[in-house]
């Protein structure tokens, strides 16, 4: 946790923070919470910038000795449509009313900017000892099914696990599902468990059926780990490997080049390869992504490809068939296949022979 040089007796650090300079582990952000209204506390602060207000959530984002710093209000929260964003229902609460809006106990901690006193309404404290994940209250996941992800990617950062009456409340809510929810929150959450590149995750999110989320059809965890491959090749974004993978994400909005991802493989699972140069030409043009979850499918193919096939290349362009007094037509096209597949099939073949194959080609 970054520590800040704003000492006041209601400023707090609060949630993940706190949590995470309790287990030792670097933390993304510094939340700063103030009991009251930050806003005015701003305003009323001459040694503050102030850069920008967010009059309806009570947030503030300022300027001090250099350094920018958001600072958020005490309020209190409803859901009025279950499964959506919830609203401001009161700025400026008790610090207690404020952490009890919050998802599990580890994530409902406060520490005073003044004196460094940790701050603990609802046994977070224990719960980070025994490396449990709690809820605050019963209707939690009813309110936010986004939780239920929260609580893998949790349980996969820290090795901790639900504690039974929280197990108990996801395996009942996903057995009765209320698909009317966000799915630009569930989507974000997805993103940020499966960038992890877990497959301990992965057969959690299986077993556990937290899939259903997405779509109600049953699911069976691919029997290859593509973690490891994933990692070999340096995946940036492995989530769509993960999810894209499930019979039906279409309730999810996805960019049109993560449909195509999916829609490659889809159409890939239905080709029968028997050569090297039919998979070098069906897999040239496709995304690394594409290719990984096509390995859920034949790893043997895809190690090939990225192994051996992925960069063989002729040295022959166009330019070169022209040289030789063919002139341009469609058969430019089928004489450079000609030559790639020979060349796959002996990668050994000099530009010297690829010219050689050109003549051959076209003498038939």
């Amino acid at each position: 946790m970054k520590m800040i040089n704003i000492k006041n007796e209601k400023l707090f650090y609060i949630g993940g923070c706190v949590r995470d300079k309790i287990i030792n582990k670097k933390s993304f952000d510094t939340d700063l919470t103030y009991v009251g209204n930050a806003i005015e506390f701003a305003q009323n602060n001459p040694d503050f910038k102030i850069i920008q207000i967010n009059e309806p959530f009570g947030t503030v984002k300022i300027e001090y000795n250099g350094e920018q710093i958001d600072i958020a209000s005490t309020r209190c929260e409803i859901y009025p449509k279950k499964g959506h964003l919830p609203v401001v229902d009161k700025i400026g609460c008790s610090l207690k009313e404020d952490v009890l809006r919050r998802d599990f106990t580890i994530n409902a901690l406060a520490q005073s900017t003044l004196t460094g006193e940790i701050i603990d309404y609802t046994g977070g404290l224990d719960d980070i000892k025994n490396k449990k994940l709690r809820v605050l209250h019963d209707k939690s996941f009813i309110d936010d099914p986004t939780r239920i992800l929260r609580a893998l990617k949790f349980s996969v950062r820290f090795g901790f696990d639900l504690e039974d009456n929280t197990a108990r409340l996801e395996q009942n809510y996903l057995k009765n599902i209320n698909y009317d929810m966000s799915y630009k929150r569930l989507k974000k959450e997805l993103t940020e468990t499966f960038n992890l590149n877990s497959w301990n995750a992965y057969k959690k999110f299986v077993s556990r059926k937290i899939y259903k989320l997405i779509a109600p059809m049953d699911f069976e965890i691919p029997k290859f780990d593509f973690s490891q491959i994933i990692e070999k090749y340096n995946i940036k974004e492995p989530w769509i490997i993960y999810v894209g993978l499930l019979p039906d994400v279409s309730s999810l909005p996805l960019t049109k080049n993560e449909k195509k991802i999916i829609e490659d493989f889809n159409n890939l699972k239905a080709q029968n390869f028997k050569t090297d140069f039919e998979i070098y030409k069906a897999f040239q043009n496709l995304q690394n992504e594409t290719l990984i979850m096509y390995s859920t499918i034949n790893a043997d193919i895809v190690e090939k490809y990225f192994e051996k096939l992925k960069n063989i290349k002729i040295e022959i362009t166009g330019d070169d068939i022209q040289n030789l007094g063919i002139k341009p037509s469609a058969q430019y096209g089928k004489c450079l296949d000609y030559i790639l597949e020979k060349k796959i099939n002996n990668p050994q073949i000099s530009k010297a022979q690829e010219i050689d194959l050109i003549r051959e080609f076209f003498s038939k």
